[in-house]
């Protein structure tokens, strides 16, 4: 995603718009942009634009749906609450390539195979959708977004002469397995993703479904069709590397979620072990455990009912992370809790063992690194339910 936003504003001022004063040449070109992933996580699935470019108008502009501005009216809060506005952007292109030649990410362009007509149109299109009153639209990462914007225009702009071809996209995956290729599944961005997000990723996705993806964006454009004159033809004509840099591999932190949960969860059952041995209650252990699944819970409930997100909803990680335990936190620091903690403990217990059947019916996948949490989870429930039983 483009960060430098300025340039949008800068050159809607230069620029008025062109629609209805300048017809296209038979040199003009449409190209569908590609650019590889980045460092920072939000750069990493990549980033896809459309190019116009006439070099008898000396014109070459990237039309960028990735755009978003910082100081927009209550910006954070509209994020959190999944009301973020994000706006198509149109400048010069070189002022686009240098921003991937300075963060060295690869670059590439598809040159569509068009007709005069349709290059006027996608042009026409992608100028009244670049005046301020219209640039404007809700952002959803995985079913609104820049790449998906390029296959909804082809499609209006083309109709049915469009082909779609589907043969080399994966299949029967999930919205969560295809995003999961692209982050490494030990980080705490996937972590935090994949805790965050409910049941309605793990739908199988569609062959344009998988276009939320830029790689899948290329891929389709590739491998499709067009047909001209009653003939089938590629709809690609040209295919350049703009930019040819090695692929970025994510960086990998040594403090990775599997090993932190993994440490403290031999430490938790350890102590566990212990406290059965010597009849007591590690209280401190007790509120850790509640007390860090509580406030997870609390933000699954947030986004789950409370903002505008399209994928938070019907989100199963609350077996785990339940909202409630932030309150039992606080009441498992007493030397003798309440009796009826045993109960609770047990329902949480249930919880926990309907997860292996969600996650192999593939009603919804759960982060692999939780994965010795819930075994420390299900050891310290079962000692609290048989502690405060005999107690």
């Amino acid at each position: 995603m483009i960060k430098k936003y300025a340039f949008l504003l800068f050159f809607l001022l230069i620029f008025k718009s062109l629609q209805g004063q300048v017809q296209l040449s038979v040199y003009s070109e449409i190209s569908i942009v590609t650019a590889g992933p980045g460092t920072e996580l939000y750069e990493a699935f990549g980033h896809s634009a459309i190019r116009v470019k006439d070099p008898m108008l000396q014109l070459d502009l990237i039309y960028n749906y990735g755009m978003f501005d910082f100081n927009q009216p209550n910006f954070y809060s509209n994020f959190v609450k999944g009301k973020l506005l994000y706006s198509l952007g149109r400048y010069p292109f070189d002022y686009f390539l240098a921003s991937y030649q300075q963060d060295k990410r690869w670059v590439k362009q598809q040159v569509l195979n068009l007709n005069q007509d349709e290059k006027q149109a996608f042009f026409k299109f992608l100028e009244i959708n670049a005046l301020p009153q219209n640039s404007n639209y809700l952002y959803d990462p995985y079913f609104d977004n820049c790449a998906t914007k390029l296959g909804d225009i082809t499609k209006t702009i083309l109709n049915k002469k469009l082909v779609f071809n589907d043969e080399h996209l994966p299949k029967n995956q999930s919205f969560r397995q295809l995003m999961n290729q692209e982050i490494p599944w030990n980080s705490w961005g996937s972590f935090g993703i994949n805790v965050a997000l409910g049941s309605k990723l793990d739908q199988k996705a569609t062959a344009e479904g998988t276009m939320y993806l830029p790689k899948y964006v290329y891929a389709i454009f590739k491998n499709s069709t067009i047909k001209i004159d009653s003939k089938s033809e590629n709809l690609v004509k040209r295919e350049d590397i703009l930019l040819n840099f090695e692929e970025i591999t994510p960086k990998k932190s040594i403090f990775s979620p599997l090993l932190i949960f993994l440490l403290f969860s031999i430490f938790g059952i350890f102590i566990t072990f212990r406290d059965v041995q010597k009849n007591k209650r590690t209280k401190l252990l007790d509120f850790t455990i509640f007390f860090f699944s509580g406030i997870i819970g609390l933000l699954i409930v947030f986004l789950w009912f409370f903002t505008n997100h399209s994928t938070t909803p019907n989100n199963f990680n609350f077996l785990w992370a339940f909202a409630p335990n932030f309150l039992i936190a606080f009441l498992l620091l007493k030397q003798h809790p309440p009796k009826w903690i045993s109960k609770y403990a047990l329902l949480l217990l249930l919880f926990l063992s309907l997860i292996p059947i969600f996650w192999l019916l593939k009603i919804q996948e759960f982060p692999i690194a939780v994965i010795p949490l819930l075994l420390l989870f299900a050891v310290r429930f079962w000692f609290l339910a048989r502690k405060n039983r005999y107690n």
